[in-house]
Order: structure tokens, then sequence, then C-alpha cells
């Protein structure tokens, strides 16, 4: 059996490029249950248990093509739900959209953020 290391580092944050930080924030502290606990037009962030997703301002800032295979797709986050159905008509009512391009078949939907970065929702495991 091996000892138990201690980690290098504990990850406090990620931090998002963005064309509107305040909306964004508040799109993802509503999905999440996070509080805002920064907003701001240049910079906004969300925080939950100690861990922290910041969204900063890009001017000009365009969002990754979907799908785009040789594209330059920034990152995506996956989230848990528990009805892929009712969170994607939250997430839509929300300021989300559904692309045509859906990869997952019953797996996982692809949604766009209101900005237009791709995120997807997946069924929480059960048990």
């Amino acid at each position: 059996m091996m000892a138990a290391m201690t980690a290098p580092a504990d990850l406090i944050m990620v931090n998002l490029d963005s064309s509107d930080p305040a909306a964004h924030a508040a799109f993802y502290a509503d999905a999440l249950g996070w509080e805002v606990t920064h907003s701001q037009a240049e910079y906004a962030m969300i925080a939950k248990d100690g861990t922290s997703i910041g969204f900063g301002l890009v001017p000009d800032y365009r969002p990754p093509a979907w799908p785009d295979e040789g594209g330059a797709k920034r990152y995506h986050l996956d989230l848990y739900v528990d009805d892929l159905a009712e969170a994607q008509k939250r997430f839509v009512a929300a300021g989300a959209s559904r692309p045509e391009h859906q990869p997952g078949g019953d797996r996982w939907v692809v949604l766009l953020d209101p900005i237009g970065q791709p995120f997807c929702i997946c069924p929480r495991p059960q048990g």
C-alpha cells in the first residue's frame, strides 16, 4: 500500500475570458448554485466552498465555433444535473442556447452559454 502524499497544490480558482463578465458570472452562479462574490463590468467572480471561478473582460472576445474540430476551444465546463431535459429548459431560459451538433447522444447535451462558450450537462451518476 502506498503512503498518502500531500498534493503540491490546491485549485482555488479558474479564470475565464468573457465578453460580459457580470452576466457570465450571474449565469453560472444560477446554474451551479454558487454565490456572486464580485461583479463589475471588467471582472466578476463566483465562489463556493473555497473555490472560485472568475470572469475577465476581453475586448473583442469571440467565442469558439461549435463544432470546430480545428479551432481553438479555450475551455468547456461539464456540469452534473439530475434531469437533462429539465436542466436544458432552465439553462436555455437563463440565456443559453442548444446548438444543432450534439455528439453525446443521450449521455450528455452540449449547450452554449450566453456568450457562446460551449458547456455540457451530464446526468448525475446514480448510486
